[in-house]
């Protein structure tokens, strides 16, 4: 047992080695905000833990799987909290994903059946029907911003399967662009002392009123459903007709405050999340043709020409390994912070009550030690294994896991099949495109060009796994072999 609340062994959090590169009064400031990525993957050699600092104030990276797991399992103790959801909180209020230990419980209770199996399977239908109006909107030889032209399509998905239909045109571009803005702002805040978030910048001023846009347009959604109360067969008349049965009466209901910060968690999380997860996707399945020819057959075999029907989900094998594969490399919640409740001890340190905890799964994705290769695109890594609960968590562990993870992997697969079924994917330029950092690992400014398939396209595409490639597109020095996914015993 590597956790418990008082071990007089254990030694101080003090005592856990600083990573370099520590300015003076700015601490790993810079560093973090100059490239991050790199930051965080020179810290895949401390193997339990290592110490970073902002400024004054100092908190400990978790680098152990176990123990990364540990955490997330102790969700009393270890509970949400910390400078990125302090950032975040401000736009969603006390939703699902930002909420503290004492609300989470009954927040998950009201919210879960809007989860439930038989409402995804609902939602898969509006999902194929947006990714096919999206797939066919286009041109044979355009060149297409790809996150701007994901975000519109998960907004409309997410909009039809929250409020049964799309905002007006001009509001629904102006929620994107907002959304964009509020986003894009979440790190940068985290990372800027409250002094100087407070100074009012132009910059400031946009954040401010792309977030009050943002809470208006929900409350007005809000408004209009409580006005018409019938079960519309969404996300939001779930939410409002949902009953917490544990509460003193056992009617206890969400108020207008709560829906709006739940509306607009699953708003902002069911967008954004999955744009960027399938802009990742479609990148990668442009530097690695082959894999793409693959994807294609897979869609030819189970669309047989028809509809994209959501029940062939379970068909769509290699599409959801692309899916599985791509949120291995680019999670998108990359870093994630924890507040220590209480004195606790984990993996023989001590840790006051209030310390601040990070966690990263970007940092266990990469590690040579856990991944063979870790940086080459290989789906086929999964073919054969599933993703290990400790060392795979682009959604996050335990109680506080993302609540709408498979509403988003649903969403992906049927959306990948979709764009693949009728597009080849080609990039733009030759120089390789990165990740901009902010609280997710944006694909913002990502272009690449459609040609559009012929028939013959798929003839030949090998059916079973392909030879491994590098995340440049060249063939792996062991040709034929997949690797496997995860290194057991070390």
């Amino acid at each position: 047992m590597r956790f418990s609340m008082t071990d007089t062994s254990a030694v101080s959090a003090e005592s856990v080695p600083l990573a370099p590169r520590a300015w003076p009064l700015l601490g790993h400031a810079l560093p973090l905000l100059r490239d991050p990525l790199a930051f965080i993957t020179s810290l895949s050699g401390y193997r339990e833990m290592v110490r970073v600092r902002l400024g004054p104030s100092s908190a400990v990276m978790i680098c152990d799987p176990d123990l990364t797991r540990q955490v997330f399992l102790n969700d009393r103790t270890f509970d949400k909290g910390g400078p990125i959801y302090d950032r975040i909180r401000e736009v969603i209020g006390d939703g699902l994903s930002t909420c503290a230990y004492p609300l989470h419980r009954r927040q998950r209770r009201l919210c879960q059946p809007s989860f439930h199996p038989a409402r995804l399977a609902g939602y898969g239908a509006v999902f194929a029907r947006a990714a096919e109006a999206k797939a066919g909107s286009w041109r044979d030889g355009d060149v297409i911003d790809v996150t701007q032209e994901m975000m519109t399509l998960t907004t409309r998905a997410t909009m039809e399967t929250m409020f049964s239909g799309a905002l007006p045109e001009e509001t629904m571009r102006r929620s994107l662009a907002d959304t964009a803005v509020v986003v894009s702002a979440f790190f940068r805040r985290m990372m800027t002392p409250a002094l100087l978030r407070r100074l009012p910048t132009r910059r400031k001023r946009r954040y401010d009123d792309a977030r009050t846009r943002l809470s208006a347009t929900i409350a007005e959604i809000i408004a209009e459903r409580r006005a018409d109360p019938a079960d519309h067969a969404d996300l939001l008349s779930t939410l409002i007709a949902a009953v917490d049965e544990e509460s003193e009466d056992g009617r206890r209901q969400l108020n207008d405050a709560e829906l709006a910060d739940e509306a607009l968690t699953f708003f902002l999380g069911g967008m954004e999340t999955t744009a960027i997860t399938l802009a990742w996707a479609l990148h990668l399945l442009s530097t690695h043709p082959d894999v793409q020819r693959r994807l294609k057959a897979e869609t030819d075999r189970v669309l047989e020409g028809g509809k994209l029907d959501p029940a062939r989900l379970p068909s769509l094998g290699l599409a959801s390994r692309v899916v599985t594969e791509t949120l291995r490399l680019y999670p998108p919640a990359w870093m994630m912070t924890r507040v220590v409740r209480e004195d606790a001890e984990l993996g023989g340190v001590r840790f006051k009550g209030g310390s601040t905890i990070v966690l990263s799964p970007y940092l266990l994705h990469r590690r040579p030690d856990l991944y063979e290769e870790p940086d080459r695109f290989d789906p086929d890594r999964w073919l054969h294994a599933q993703p290990d609960r400790a060392t795979y968590i682009p959604f996050g562990a335990g109680a506080r896991k993302c609540i709408g993870d498979q509403f988003a992997l649903n969403e992906a697969i049927l959306a990948l099949t979709a764009i693949v079924a009728r597009w080849e994917l080609h990039p733009v330029g030759d120089r390789p495109f990165l990740p901009k950092v902010e609280t997710s690992l944006s694909s913002r400014g990502l272009r690449l060009r459609l040609t559009e398939r012929r028939s013959a396209d798929a003839d030949g595409a090998e059916h079973g796994a392909a030879a491994p490639l590098s995340a440049s597109g060249r063939p792996s020095t062991q040709p034929g072999v997949a690797a496997c996914p995860v290194k057991h015993g070390e």
